[in-house]
C-alpha cells in the first residue's frame, strides 16, 4: 500500500523551535519528525512512500534520498505552487493504488497500523479517519460518529458547541481513490483542502468512518506541544502506547465515582462531576494508564432514558473533563436490567447478561479491544459490584468514597510516578 506524507508546511507557529528547516524536519532528540514517521511505517510493513514537498523541500530529499538507508522506497512530488492539503493527490493519482495512507508530516505517532487497515477493510468505506481523545479538545476539530463508527458530523474549532464526545481528527487518513473521484467533480481549481473540499462534503454519503485509538498521536503545532513530544519520546511513552504492546488501565465506575450520585441520571441537566474528578482523570492520562469508564446503566432497560439520551449525558461528561485537560480513552456501559415491573421498560434489555457488574464482561471486552494486561490494572468504584467485577476480571479493586477519587488515584499511581 502506498503512503503519502504531506510535508510542505512552513510551521509558522513553531518557528521559535527551528526556523531554517521545513516543519517536518524539525529535530526531536536529534532526529527529524519525518524520520519517526518513516520508522513507524517501515515497522508496519508500509515501505512504498511518496513525500509531497514544498517549503525548503530539498532538505527532506537530502536527508532521505531514495529511502534505502531507512529500509523503504521514497519518491517525491514537489509543489511548485501550494496546492492545499489535497491538491497534490490528483497530481500523483495514477500511482496511488486502490487505497492509500495519507499522513500530515507534522504528526508524531506510533500505531499498530494493521488494526487500522483491518478496520478499513471491514467497514468497506471510502475513507477512514483516525481519531483520538485530546487534552485540548476546545481548540481542535472534532469528529462525530454513530454507533457503527460512521462519520455523521464534523466540528471545526470555530463551530459552536455545547456538549461533545472528545474525539479529535488526528491527521492520519486511510483513503480510497473512489473518494477522490467523487470529490473531483466539485472542485473549482487544482488547489484543494482535504477537509473542507473533499471529506466534509462527502459525510452525507455515509461512506466515511472514524477509527478511534488511544495510541500516541500528537501534532507539532506549538512549542509547548513540541516539548511534550520530546519528553514522551525520551521516556519511551510514545512507543509503549502502540497497541501491539500490552497496556494497563484504570477502570472507573461512573455514578458516585466521577459524578454526584442523584439516583439514576437520565438527563444531561442532572449530570454533575464531583470535585477533583477531572484532576484525577488527568493524573491517569499522564501516568501511561488507559482511563476507561465501565458503568451499569439500567435506565435504558427501565425505559427512563434512550440510547441517544445516554450518549448526550456522556458527551456532557467528556466536555466537562476536556475543559480541564482530562479525557477518557473509552467508555463501556451495560444497558441491561434483569428485574421487571417498570413502566415503559424495554423487554429486549430485561435479561441476565455478562456485562452488568459485578460480572466482568465490560472489563474483559476492553481488555480484548486494547490488549490490556488486567493483572496490571485497577478497578475503582464506590460499590461492591465494582469490586466484584474487578476481582472477577483479575484487576486490583479499589473502593472509592464519593469525592475521594483524587486521593485514590494518587495512592495507586504514587509508587509508579508520572511517565
Amino acid at each position: 500500500m502506498k503512503t503519502v506524507i504531506m510535508a510542505g508546511g512552513k510551521g509558522t507557529r513553531i518557528r521559535s523551535v527551528a526556523s531554517e528547516v521545513p516543519k517536518p524536519m524539525i529535530p526531536i532528540l536529534g532526529k527529524p519528525i519525518l524520520e519517526y514517521q518513516v520508522e513507524v511505517l517501515a515497522r508496519n510493513g508500509l515501505k512504498d512512500i511518496t513525500i509531497v514537498t514544498g517549503y525548503l523541500g530539498q532538505a527532506i530529499k537530502t536527508h532521505f534520498g531514495n529511502g534505502a538507508k531507512f529500509g523503504v522506497a521514497i519518491s517525491y512530488y514537489d509543489e511548485s505552487a501550494p496546492l492545499g492539503t489535497a491538491g497534490a493527490l490528483y497530481k500523483i493519482y495514477d500511482g496511488l493504488g486502490e487505497d492509500f495512507l495519507l499522513l500530515n508530516g507534522d504528526v508524531v505517532f506510533d500505531m499498530n497500523l494493521g488494526r487500522l487497515l483491518s478496520f478499513h477493510k471491514e467497514k468497506g468505506g471510502d475513507a477512514t479517519l483516525v481519531s483520538h481523545p485530546s487534552g485540548h479538545p476546545a481548540d481542535s476539530s472534532l469528529l462525530v460518529t454513530d454507533a457503527e463508527d460512521r462519520l455523521t458530523g464534523w466540528l471545526a474549532k470555530e463551530d459552536p458547541r455545547l456538549y461533545y464526545r472528545n474525539r479529535v481528527n488526528a491527521g492520519i487518513h486511510l483513503l480510497s481513490r473512489r473518494l477522490l473521484d467523487a470529490a473531483r467533480r466539485g472542485l473549482a481549481s487544482e488547489k484543494a483542502d482535504l477537509d473542507r473540499d473533499i471529506l466534509k462534503p462527502l459525510v452525507p454519503t455515509a461512506r466515511i468512518y472514524a477509527y478511534d485509538t488511544p495510541e500516541y498521536i500528537k501534532d507539532m503545532g506549538t512549542p509547548e506541544r513540541y516539548r511534550d513530544v520530546e519528553r514522551d519520546i525520551g521516556s519511551g511513552f510514545v512507543e509503549s502506547r502502540n497497541l501491539a504492546n500490552r497496556q494497563k488501565a484504570v477502570f472507573l465506575d461512573r455514578d458516585g465515582t466521577l459524578n454526584r450520585s442523584k439516583g439514576f441520571v437520565s438527563r444531561p441537566e442532572d449530570f454533575e462531576l464531583l470535585p477533583g474528578a477531572a484532576r484525577a482523570l488527568r493524573a491517569i492520562n499522564e501516568s501511561g494508564y488507559l482511563a476507561i469508564v465501565v458503568t451499569n446503566q439500567p435506565v435504558i432497560a427501565r425505559g427512563e432514558c434512550s440510547l441517544e439520551g445516554l450518549r448526550a449525558i456522556h458527551d456532557k461528561m467528556e466536555t466537562l473533563l476536556g475543559a480541564e485537560g482530562a479525557y477518557l480513552d473509552d467508555l463501556f456501559f451495560c444497558p441491561h436490567h434483569p428485574d421487571g415491573g417498570f413502566p415503559g421498560e424495554l423487554p429486549e434489555y430485561k435479561i441476565e447478561c455478562e456485562c452488568r457488574k459485578p460480572k466482568p464482561g465490560m472489563l474483559l471486552a476492553a481488555a480484548e479491544k486494547y490488549n490490556i494486561d488486567l493483572s496490571a490494572s485497577f478497578m475503582l468504584g464506590d460499590d461492591e459490584r465494582d469490586m466484584g467485577a474487578g476481582r472477577a476480571a483479575g484487576c486490583k479493586p479499589v473502593m472509592v468514597a464519593p469525592g475521594e477519587l483524587p486521593k485514590a488515584v494518587d495512592e495507586i499511581l504514587a509508587p509508579r510516578g508520572p511517565r
